[in-house]
């Protein structure tokens, strides 16, 4: 997400691939790789709860089906496993993140537990995701960015054939794009292909996120009780999310 980032820098580091920088502002804590563009962004006192629209709305299908196993791909500052921690303890999470030095700053600077439950491997997602079992993940949350643009890979069908692949019979893929793949472009159709029920989420800073899901939903939706259950136990504002979704 752009912004012209305020604030105070906390921790400045590097690698081959470039900056990493941690900033302060008043309570919140950005990641930035270029202090343009915010890569995750936490409540310092609850790291555990997203402050982005769309790291909110890619939670939503834990609203449909909980997962006991869960793939993210693009760690960043761990904003998605941190809230998938403090959501579903039980749940194993796996995250793959191509930068060492991210995943370090994450622990240091953004409260990314050390946990039995949550693994974390450093390399290209597309390799891992080839090597994945068939079947052995029921969540698939992809945000793989760089400092200003979305992965090429995440936009290919080989990527999208390769979560369908590693998806349970009743998993969910939850991507985030800045551009929505046309409705009658090869990509949705593709993506209609492999998936039984696919839906958007249209953010307010215009990014959007795809869900595909490989059980039929039959226009079934969560319940206010389901729902309100949830917003109990992290509180982002299920409700007023699932409203936002519409059918692809």
């Amino acid at each position: 997400m752009k912004f012209q980032l305020g604030g105070s820098v906390t921790h400045r580091t590097s690698d081959a691939l470039g900056d990493i920088v941690v900033m302060d502002y008043r309570k919140h804590r950005v990641l930035t790789f270029d202090t343009i563009f915010e890569q995750s962004k936490i409540d310092r006192n609850k790291p555990y709860l997203p402050v982005h629209e769309y790291n909110r709305a890619m939670l939503l299908p834990i609203a449909f089906a909980e997962p006991r196993h869960a793939t993210v791909l693009g760690l960043g500052g761990g904003t998605m496993v941190n809230a998938l921690h403090h959501l579903l303890p039980a749940c194993e999470i796996h995250a793959v993140e191509l930068r060492q030095a991210v995943v370090d700053v994450a622990h240091a600077y953004f409260g990314l537990p050390h946990h039995p439950n949550i693994a974390v491997t450093v390399a290209d997602a597309r390799p891992v995701l080839h090597d994945m079992p068939e079947a052995s993940t029921d969540l698939i949350m992809a945000d793989l960015y760089s400092a200003d643009r979305m992965s090429p890979a995440q936009g290919h069908r080989r990527f999208i054939d390769l979560c369908a692949l590693a998806l349970s019979d009743h998993g969910w893929l939850a991507l985030n794009f800045h551009l929505a793949p046309s409705r009658e472009g090869t990509m949705m159709q593709h993506i209609h292909r492999l998936f039984a029920d696919v839906m958007l989420y249209r953010t307010k800073t215009n990014n959007y996120v795809l869900y595909a899901s490989k059980r039929a939903l039959h226009g079934d939706m969560p319940g206010a009780t389901r729902l309100a259950t949830l917003e109990q136990r992290l509180p982002i504002g299920w409700p007023q999310l699932i409203g936002k979704v519409w059918a692809a």
